[in-house]
């Protein structure tokens, strides 16, 4: 195969990539605490046609050596957790984290997850829960008894039952964490995150601790998605695909020219 044809189709699997993130993007533009990604590439090997060459050997002057690319490859997708925006929603179970701090999740098989989704909710036996049903960590379970719910910026929960004059009383604390590089967290969906290697492991917190940020009640970070820089990104992801596709057309001519002169 002619080597320009798989040089272009790699642009255009490269491209095809970033298309696919910049789509995830935007999917997600209105889903809580979502971070937005972004891909990055890298050229592949290259071709050395001919090596340095010494042009004045009393001088000892060289020129570069003469070198074909081979085309690009995805090197990595990044994921950036900047702060989204916080947008108050007035429900006493929203709980938004200013800063970098996430909170604690158990999946059903035990193991810990974490996420900057504060949309919890209460299970049947009053315990603090995600949408999905996962326990809060550390755990904590509202009163039934219990006429109001406050959380403090330092994480601090507190309750208030039905008695006439009943001053709120702490039931729990939320705790947080935080990662050295959280780039490196796995996505596991569900909004959740996992630890890995990358990501080095957690550091546990209190809001309001250095690092880790506060807790605000009734509100729920959005997403960190930009639809203009997405966009821009997609019209320049789209007119370099459309480029590498010109390009296989150019030598899919050229062959047929040369194929044209030997008949």
């Amino acid at each position: 195969m002619n080597p320009a044809l798989q040089t272009s189709a790699s642009g255009m699997i490269a491209q095809q990539r970033m298309i696919d993130v910049i789509a995830n993007n935007l999917a997600n533009v209105n889903t809580t605490g979502f971070k937005r990604s972004r891909a990055s590439f890298e050229d592949v090997l290259y071709e050395t046609l001919q090596g340095e060459t010494l042009v004045n050997y009393q001088g000892s002057q060289t020129v570069a050596p003469v070198q074909v690319g081979k085309g690009v490859r995805v090197a990595s997708i990044q994921r950036f957790h900047q702060q989204g925006t916080v947008n108050q929603t007035g429900r006493p179970y929203d709980l938004a984290v200013e800063g970098d701090g996430m909170f604690q999740i158990q999946r059903p098989d035990g193991s810990t997850a974490y996420t900057r989704d504060g949309s919890f909710t209460l299970s049947s036996t009053g315990a603090l829960v995600t949408g999905n049903g996962y326990l809060v960590q550390p755990g904590i379970t509202i009163p039934s008894d219990a006429v109001s719910v406050s959380v403090s910026s330092n994480g601090i929960v507190a309750v208030t039952t039905g008695d006439i004059g009943s001053t709120p009383v702490e039931i729990g604390r939320i705790e947080l964490v935080r990662f050295a590089n959280p780039t490196g967290l796995e996505s596991l969906g569900e909004n959740l995150y996992r630890e890995t290697v990358a990501s080095g492991q957690p550091i546990t917190g209190q809001p309001q601790d250095a690092g880790f940020g506060r807790v605000a009640q009734g509100n729920l970070e959005g997403s960190n998605v930009e639809i203009v820089v997405e966009m821009t990104d997609m019209i320049a992801a789209q007119r370099a695909y459309e480029i590498n596709a010109k390009a296989i057309r150019a030598t899919d001519d050229m062959m047929q020219a040369t194929n044209d002169l030997v008949r």
